[in-house]
This record gives structure tokens, sequence and C-alpha cells, in this order.
């Protein structure tokens, strides 16, 4: 287990990660939409982040597998995050010149995380089950990020935004040089060829279904907070609602380690896809009903806490050893790159063109789509 120390450490680095996290997804639509953009600009100025997820983790990925360079990689890249963030002011309001600085912060910072991950479940080592705990205090920095901020633009305006964000990118690269580095147990044999486990039919429905779920969640990670706009909710309470989500995600994170064990990744994963269908529904359809929409909140404990919990335990298990680092940058190429790009940009344009309620009912069909997937596929 770890020591409080070491757990401080690693927690600290969830905390600022997700928080910065906590403003990009709420406020980043909103002060593009100041500086005049209209939603299919919007859609792609968000997915630019996502997409940057298909190359750079399993780039990194490689590099560090190769090299054990683990935390090394992952304290270059925070500072180069926090860097190329602070061209930001040089782009003002040009297309252009926002597009380059998503591509170029983005590049690094999600080059980071899939490689923190693997050191934290490098560290927990026979007790990955208790990964959750750790994880949480990201959610923590989101909800306080996400509520805090929308009283923060409430009293100062959007503005804001991309001083807090430069802000925690720095206190990402700080926290990263207190965390030590932690090379994977040995093995007892060696680890498969990385093309043998990619063929196994329950990874690929796994990383199917991680697509799915992240496509489906284009649309609130993209406009949830311009959508809710438009039923006359105020910044500060949209705030709430985000943090609301991930205020019962974090419960759901306390809870993981018990409900693994006891009911499997299988039924949990199907759960909380299942779940998520119902989620995304809701919004779409009675946003303005505030008992439903808060209903629909308190399911981000299963689209995203349980879905990403389950995801972690099984990225562990099928990639052993020296492939821990590529299965996570794929997990974060497909799930978080992909899915989260070919989402947004689709909830953009439906938006454009067929109003906001379609965003969500593509969701709804996703959602669906990777429960089928997964109850199909993922015999584990």
């Amino acid at each position: 287990m770890l020591t409080l120390g070491l757990y401080a450490r690693l927690s600290g680095f969830y905390l600022f990660y997700f928080a910065a996290l906590g403003v990009l997804l709420p406020y980043w639509g909103l002060y593009l939409q100041a500086l005049g953009f209209d939603p299919a600009r919007i859609g792609e100025l968000t997915a630019i982040p996502q997409a940057t997820k298909l190359v750079a983790p399993n780039l990194w990925g490689w590099l560090a597998d190769r090299s054990g360079w683990r935390m090394r990689m992952v304290r270059w890249a925070c500072l180069a995050t926090a860097l190329s963030f602070a061209g930001v002011y040089a782009a003002g309001n040009s297309y252009l010149g926002l597009a380059l600085v998503g591509l170029l912060f983005s590049f690094f910072w999600n080059a980071a995380l899939p490689q923190f991950e693997a050191v934290t479940l490098n560290h927990l080592g026979q007790h990955t089950h208790h990964y959750s705990q750790v994880r949480l205090w990201g959610s923590v920095g989101f909800v306080v990020a996400a509520v805090g901020v929308g009283f923060l633009v409430r009293d100062w305006g959007i503005s804001l935004v991309p001083a807090l964000m430069l802000g925690l990118f720095i206190a990402i690269w700080l926290n990263s040089l207190l965390v030590p580095d932690r090379p994977a147990a040995p093995l007892t044999q060696a680890a498969p060829p990385l093309a043998q486990v990619l063929r196994q039919p329950a990874v690929i429905a796994f990383f199917t279904a991680c697509f799915l779920n992240q496509a489906a969640h284009g649309a609130y990670y993209g406009f949830f907070s311009l959508y809710l706009e438009g039923y006359g909710y105020s910044r500060e309470f949209i705030g709430l609602l985000w943090g609301l989500g991930v205020t019962v995600e974090v419960g759901m994170f306390l809870l993981m380690h018990r409900l693994l064990p006891r009911f499997g990744p299988r039924r949990l994963m199907l759960a909380a896809l299942a779940l998520a269908t119902l989620r995304w529904w809701l919004i779409g359809h009675f946003a303005g009903e505030l008992p439903i929409l808060l209903f629909a909140q308190t399911l981000h404990a299963f689209s995203f806490g349980v879905f990403h919990a389950v995801s972690m335990h099984l990225i562990h298990q099928f990639f052993p050893g020296s492939l821990q680092g590529r299965g996570q940058a794929l997990y974060s190429s497909l799930s978080f790159g992909a899915g989260n790009a070919v989402g947004s940009l689709a909830a953009g344009y439906l938006w454009q063109g067929l109003g906001a309620v379609a965003m969500f009912d593509l969701a709804t069909a996703l959602g669906a789509l990777g429960w089928w997937v997964a109850w199909r596929g993922l015999r584990v």
C-alpha cells in the first residue's frame, strides 16, 4: 500500500490535472462564444485537443515503455503544456491562432495523464482495486474548479478563464516534480506481443465501447454549458450542475474497491452504459425540468465514474508489464481522443443544422450501441 506522503503526491497530480479540466470543459466553450465563434467553429476548436489524443499518448507511451523514464517524460510534458498554453494571449480571437495553441498544448497535456496512470498503478502494485481512492482527488479538483469558476466569471467575466487554466497547468508541473517513478513489477513471463493482445475479441469490444461512450459524451463536454444557457440557467448554477455530476462520481470512486470484486467488470460496465444512455435522453428532452436535470447529472457517477474505474481495471488486466504505457495510451487515444473529437464535431454540426436536442439524441444512440457492443463482446 501507499505511504501517506506518496498518496498525497499522487493525489495532488490528479487534483490539479482535473481542476484544469474543470475549467476547460464547462467554460472554454463559453469563452469561445464570447470571442464571437458560432457552434460549428466552437465544435472544431473543442475537437482539436481531443484529436491530438490520437497521436500524443501513443507516441509518448511507446517512448516511456522503451526508455522506462515514465515520470521524467510526464514532467517535461507538463512543463511544455504550460509554455504552449501561454500562447493563448498572443492568439487573441484568431481562429487559426487558437487552433494552433490548442494543437500544441494538448499534444503535451494529453501525453502526461496516461503515463501518470501507469505510474500510479505501478505504485499500487497488487492493490490496483484501490486506484479509485487516489483518482477521486481528481474529481474533487474538478468539482472545486467547476463550481468556483462559475462564481468567479460572474464577478470578473469570462475573460478570466485562460489565466486560471495557465495557473493550473503550472501547478500540475510543480506537483509532477514531487512524484517518484516506479517501474512495473517484474513478470514471471514475458508480456505477449501487443498485436496479439489487440486481436482478442474482449479487447476489441472494450475499446469499441470506450470509443462509443466517449463519443456520446462529446455533446456534454463541448456544449452542455451553452445548451443550458439557452434554458435560462445562470453560469454559476451551471457550474454547480457540473460540480454535482462529479461529486456523485467521487462517492462512486469511494465504493469501487468494494463493487468491483462483488459484481465484476462486465456487469458494472453494462450498468454504466445503460445509465449513460438514459442520462443523454433525459438531458436532451427534459433539460428545462430541474428535478429531472438534477437526476440526470447524478448519473455521471455511472456514465464516467464506474466506466472509467472499470476501464482502468481492465487495461491493467489486458496489458501487463511492459505493455502498460501503450495500453493506457490506446485507451486515451481511442476513447478520450477519437471518441470525444468525433462527438464534439458531430455535436457542433448537429446543433447548427438540426438544433441542440439532436446532439443528445445522437449521444443516446451512441450510448445504446456501446451497451450492445459490451454485452456481445466483453466476456471478462
